[in-house]
């Protein structure tokens, strides 16, 4: 939504603003090294009021570049899964003022919130056929203007500049995109799984052309409550037990406490792999002869045990992204997945390559 083009030797800070941390990342001019990149955890278990979170992340902002290698402020922020309102349409065909004219007509009577209130966007899919007519489908997204303001207003607090405001699955797609430039890959569709806290992003494309966008409401929060209820302790014990046993090697985890932990988490999962369904099925449906070849799996939550539990679920090959395995990196702590969102938006400024 707002963007410009800079001489600088680094690009614009990567801000993921997620709802249990912040991560930043930074990359070269050119798109090719990490310069440098960082998380800071959020509590837990802080109310959700708005004011006090917003201040949490503006300390966040601060800590988080104490001490690093980042340079400059200039910065690309992300609305998150709250903030939006996404719906893939079937319109009339058309183009240019007049495609968005109908656009915004269909939205007006979809939106959960006033028009007038509303910063919308939408991406033009692809022509499909719609009984005996044709039918433009478009990617609809849309937050209220309160909601950018909100997010400018946290950005100036914690002193930085924002040179773009963008979406998770713009973010997901600038960051895959980077990795799959061979001539094979440009003719498979793929379907990109972040699975985040409190939501999952979906995004089906093919090559660097969205198709689909929906966010699922299943995330970490739903498998840490699950294991909380299911051992009977707290939440945060729940976070952490998830955490440290999901990071370490295989043979170093405790039997007991990963089957404890998989028949908590099974039923999130069997939610999620059903939406997840939905999603292939929505999309082999409406683009007919087109289907997608393999998932994508990101997000925190991304893991090889995950990954093969979809694979077998979705019955399609199930890989974990690698979202710094096009960049020149660092070390960073914790899985690489857990990275796609800052490293698509850090990428905001780089040339096409």
């Amino acid at each position: 939504m707002v963007g410009f083009l800079s001489s600088s030797r680094y690009g614009p800070l990567g801000v993921d603003l997620g709802s249990r941390s912040v991560k930043l990342m930074q990359l070269s001019a050119a798109g090719d090294r990490v310069v440098d990149a960082a998380r800071w955890d959020l509590p837990i278990d802080e109310p959700v009021n708005p004011e006090r979170r917003d201040e949490l992340i503006v300390e966040a902002l601060g800590r988080v570049r104490e001490g690093r290698e980042f340079r400059g402020r200039r910065a690309a922020l992300c609305l998150a899964a709250d903030d939006l309102f996404v719906q893939n349409l079937r319109v009339a065909p058309a183009e240019g003022d007049e495609l968005t004219k109908i656009v915004h007509f269909e939205a007006a009577g979809r939106l959960p919130f006033p028009r007038e209130e509303a910063d919308l966007r939408y991406v033009e899919a692809m022509d499909v056929r719609h009984g005996d007519a044709v039918r433009r489908e478009v990617i609809l997204m849309a937050c209220r203007r309160q909601r950018i303001e909100r997010l400018l207003a946290i950005a100036e607090r914690a002193e930085l500049v924002p040179t773009a405001i963008d979406v998770e699955p713009g973010a997901l797609l600038r960051c895959y995109t980077r990795q799959y430039r061979r001539d094979d890959d440009q003719q498979q569709t793929r379907m990109y799984v972040n699975v985040g806290s409190r939501h999952t992003v979906v995004l089906i494309a093919r090559a660097s052309h969205a198709m689909f966008v929906k966010y699922i409401g299943c995330g970490a929060h739903d498998m840490d409550r699950a294991v909380a209820s299911y051992l009977k302790i707290p939440v945060d014990d729940a976070v952490n037990l998830r955490r440290h046993n999901g990071d370490r090697r295989s043979d170093q985890r405790d039997p007991e406490v990963t089957r404890s932990i998989v028949e908590a988490v099974r039923p999130v999962l069997e939610q999620l792999a059903a939406e997840l369904a939905l999603c292939v099925r929505y999309y082999s449906v409406t683009f007919r002869g087109q289907s997608v070849a393999t998932t994508v799996l990101g997000g925190g939550e991304a893991n090889e045990t995950l990954a093969e539990w979809l694979s077998a679920r979705l019955t399609m090959p199930c890989e974990l992204g690698e979202p710094l395995r096009a960049f020149q990196s660092i070390t960073l702590p914790g899985r690489s997945g857990q990275w796609d969102v800052a490293a698509g938006l850090a990428l905001r400024e780089a040339p096409l390559t």
